[in-house]
């Protein structure tokens, strides 16, 4: 009653006569939280303001994925990044199609890659959990399983990967982890452990719903979410999201779609180009269908193309083996030959620096069929919804710009086409155009590129990488945590918003404003899901941010958070 709170209290008793020692307010899980929150708010001890204070926002993993039995005696291998929350617990996969045909087969398994890929993506789906020896927390394997809800740990450096022959040993040690033998995954901590670990599943409580309701009252910043497709779009709004702040589109043409991508960069036929286009185009207005519909009255910023081609396009180490054991064995020369052609085309797409290269904006000027392809499927696929009474909210957004003219020319193509699918349909079409801001010059220089946008998206991950010239993908193995451990960076800046970052957003916001006053401002990258990076993102205020699915209940309670504290 005095601390208002449940209390840990140390006490003795002494020649019959008690003896308080001390007190504080006690440990407790996240539904304990939860429960005891909501009882002393009904109790009148504490006010709603207090119950929603009272829950760490970073506990509602307990409740959203699954864990390792507190209980349960193990002992941990190797250790990596917390890439991924939950656990998870399965027999061990050396590639994509090993893990697909072990889910078929109804074993459960957790997918070991070097790092993963846009190819692995339905081994990763397949999947209980991934498990990579290279990547941070912003690598492709982090991302991907994130917004899934999968267990995944990145960047274990002692795990010695060999893929051919399906095992990876432990630096160190005499211990090899084989195909097919069962290992445990802790995404919450980042260990590994060779076998079985007793897991603890989600319990989804009515508590949770009411401290979110709670918090809805509290919270200025909307909470939207990145998703890629109807599934995670539904999942997203059941989880309370307001609409979608970011939909990848480059992970659309994976799968069967990857071959028609493929034909279309490596062909300099016209024709063969525009048909493939068509067939995209086609897929497309379906993927966009889909997702305007689950997301119905909300709005859903599709972002257009963003990837260096070469992404989308087969590994030339992995042909320069196969051309050498074709020329082991005999093959014929026309053979060779033809897997030559191919080196040789998908190398004069090879840059220094992808991450720097052709890519974003940048795509869209030199392929124009590319964003004319994707705005005509997004606008046909809201019109289509608009004539069986649905209120499709699509929003495009270009990415990577850094001048204006840029966004105006893209913008201008934007414009053109909608204006064109509008006149087809026989329908009204108002779809806002703006940007991502994911480069410092476009961040200081936002007053100028607010003239051409709707709104402004900050893609938080590569404002990262460009604003310290640390690539995502590499540092958070390698020199990172000896920068964390030495003290010379306070905390992962991809994982929680640095201040030097945080400082070109608000930038970005106070001279977009200036722009076009009338602009809407949000962050998509991870940092969206982080609570340290929300209360920033909410003293900056944007408008919004957006983050993974699963991080969506997460962004709400920080939010409201952040609101209480500030006021």
């Amino acid at each position: 009653n005095h601390f208002r709170d449940m209390c840990d209290i140390e006490f003795t008793i002494e020649q019959g006569k008690l003896w308080m020692l001390q007190t504080r307010a006690g440990k407790r899980t996240a539904a304990a939280a939860l429960a005891i929150a909501i009882a002393m708010e009904k109790e009148g001890l504490i006010t709603k303001e207090e119950a929603v204070m009272r829950v760490a926002p970073d506990q509602l993993d307990q409740l959203l994925h699954p864990q390792f039995d507190k209980d349960a005696s193990y002992d941990v291998v190797a250790r990596g990044l917390n890439a991924s929350p939950g656990a998870a617990v399965g027999e061990a996969v050396f590639s994509a199609a090993d893990a697909v045909a072990a889910a078929e087969a109804g074993r459960k398994c957790v997918l070991v890659r070097w790092e993963t890929n846009p190819d692995d993506l339905a081994g990763m789906i397949a999947a209980e959990g991934i498990l990579t020896s290279h990547g941070g927390k912003t690598s492709h394997a982090a991302v991907i399983a994130r917004g899934m809800g999968a267990p995944c740990v990145c960047g274990v450096e002692a795990l010695k990967i060999d893929a051919a022959k399906k095992e990876a040993a432990v630096a160190g040690t005499d211990i090899v982890i084989r195909e097919g033998d069962m290992i445990s995954i802790d995404g919450t901590t980042g260990i590994v452990v060779l076998g079985a670990v007793d897991l603890v599943m989600p319990e989804l409580t009515g508590d949770l719903d009411t401290i979110l309701e709670w918090a809805d009252e509290f919270r200025t910043l909307g909470v939207r979410a990145n998703a890629d497709n109807p599934e995670d779009a539904e999942l997203s709004r059941d989880f309370g999201a307001e609409g979608i702040g970011l939909c990848r589109t480059e992970h659309m043409f994976l799968g069967d779609r990857k071959q028609i991508i493929q034909t279309f960069i490596l062909n300099d036929d016209e024709l063969i180009r525009e048909k493939a286009v068509a067939d995209l185009y086609e897929a497309q207005v379906g993927d966009f269908y889909g997702m305007f519909k689950a997301m119905d009255g909300l709005p859903v910023i599709v972002r257009l193309l963003d990837p260096p081609l070469h992404e989308f396009l087969e590994s030339p180490r992995e042909l320069d083996v196969e051309i050498a054991k074709l020329e082991a064995v005999g093959a014929p020369s026309d053979a060779i030959a033809e897997k030559r052609a191919l080196l040789e085309k998908i190398d004069g797409f090879a840059e220094q620096n992808p991450m720097l290269g052709m890519r974003g904006c940048r795509l869209g000027i030199v392929y124009p069929i590319l964003p004319e392809m994707q705005v005509r499927a997004i606008a046909t696929a809201c019109a289509r919804l608009q004539k069986e009474d649905f209120a499709p909210k699509p929003e495009i957004m270009i990415p990577l710009v850094s001048v204006l003219p840029e966004l105006a020319k893209l913008r201008g193509v934007a414009e053109a086409v909608i204006a064109e699918v509008a006149a087809a349909e026989g329908v009204e079409l108002s779809i806002p155009v703006g940007t991502m801001i994911e480069l410092p010059r476009a961040a200081v220089t936002a007053n100028e590129i607010a003239t051409e946008a709707d709104f402004f998206s900050f893609g938080t991950n590569d404002l990262t990488q460009t604003t310290f010239g640390f690539s995502r993908d590499d540092v958070e193995g390698e020199f990172v945590p000896q920068y964390l451990n030495e003290h010379l960076l306070p905390y992962n800046p991809f994982a929680t918003i640095d201040p030097g970052v945080a400082k070109l957003v608000e930038m970005g916001v106070e001279l977009g404003h200036e722009g076009n006053p009338e602009i809407v401002c949000g962050v998509c990258g991870e940092h969206g899901g982080d609570p340290e990076s929300i209360h920033t993102f909410n003293r900056i205020g944007l408008n919004y941010v957006s983050c993974s699915p699963y991080r969506v209940p997460v962004a709400r309670l920080a939010a409201a958070q952040a609101a209480i504290k500030q006021r």
